[in-house]
């Protein structure tokens, strides 16, 4: 495995932000991180990077335990933090020749800094200073430091956060496509975002993790089908409590009604409506999509 997390925990003063969780990453994947605010996602975040130690619990990278090989560890990571801290009073092919000659050999940095210029999409950009560009430039130049020394691991906190919709896809594409051949955890709000190009998710929620798979298996397997009814007359709902294996009955108005069931109940609906000579002019399935399924496992 590119990234073990075994039974790691961390607590802040009386509060366990993160509570003995394991997970492993594989190369070659994108694993979307998802949990509300507060959860943990930047938390473990921070203990697979270094920057946070874990109080209890191992974090291996490459199979170097972080806690032993900092360093050596460290030096197959590539990270962007949620608030994407940059010098912007330093040119981006400044910047970024900095911080190559952090992570590489002086006769090294030129190239790898090419080469971040050409695949983040800044060529047209790389003689501004980056307090003359956009957000999702800005963006782009966190990516690039991030990947300026070709890590195997990369950890994006929230990357596309107050993005325009174009910038969001652009971002959205630069990702996918570095994440071809690199382990890539990926912590977002967006579910468009994860089912457009995370190949994993997993939730996490009061620093435990309380989903892991791929996005559909989690619907198919935590969420409920939705059907959508309405009659021509006015119907009592505790009459529709009758028809089996439903869950819950939501009245939106006197003859409308939301209902979640765990099986498909179009034909126990149509019978119950011919039964009581109540006519249908709504009967329509859908199923949960992972917004609700996250909302029903975090809430």
């Amino acid at each position: 495995m590119s990234v073990e997390i075994k039974e790691i925990t961390k607590t802040y003063g009386k509060q366990k932000a993160v509570n003995n969780i394991s997970l492993t990453l594989k190369a070659g994947e994108i694993t979307g991180f998802l949990g509300p605010n507060g959860a943990g996602k930047t938390t473990t975040m921070k203990m697979i990077t270094g920057l946070l130690s874990a109080d209890n619990g191992e974090v291996y990278v490459l199979g170097n335990n972080i806690k032993n090989n900092p360093i050596e560890t460290r030096k197959h990571i590539g990270y962007l933090p949620e608030n994407n801290p940059l010098y912007t009073e330093m040119y981006i092919r400044e910047y970024l020749e900095y911080v190559a000659n952090i992570y590489l050999p002086k006769k090294e940095c030129k190239e790898s800094v090419e080469r971040v210029i050409r695949i983040t999409g800044l060529t047209k950009e790389h003689n501004k200073k980056i307090s003359q560009l956009s957000k999702g430039y800005k963006q782009r130049v966190g990516l690039a430091q991030a990947l300026i020394h070709n890590p195997d691991v990369l950890i994006l906190d929230e990357p596309t956060t107050g993005l325009d919709p174009n910038q969001i896809a652009e971002i959205r594409d630069l990702i996918r496509e570095v994440g071809k051949d690199k382990t890539v955890l990926l912590s977002t709000h967006i579910m468009q975002e994860v089912e457009a190009i995370c190949d994993r998710v997993i939730i996490i929620n009061d620093g435990q993790i309380v989903a892991d798979d791929v996005v559909t298996n989690i619907v198919n397997n935590k969420s409920e089908l939705i059907t959508s009814v309405q009659f021509t007359t006015t119907i009592n709902h505790s009459k529709l409590q009758e028809i089996e294996h439903i869950n819950s009955v939501d009245n939106l108005d006197h003859n409308r009604f939301i209902i979640k069931s765990s099986e498909d109940i179009r034909e126990e609906i149509f019978t119950f409506a011919v039964k009581n000579s109540y006519m249908l002019i709504e009967l329509k399935l859908q199923q949960e999509n992972l917004e609700d399924v996250f909302k029903k496992l975090t809430k």
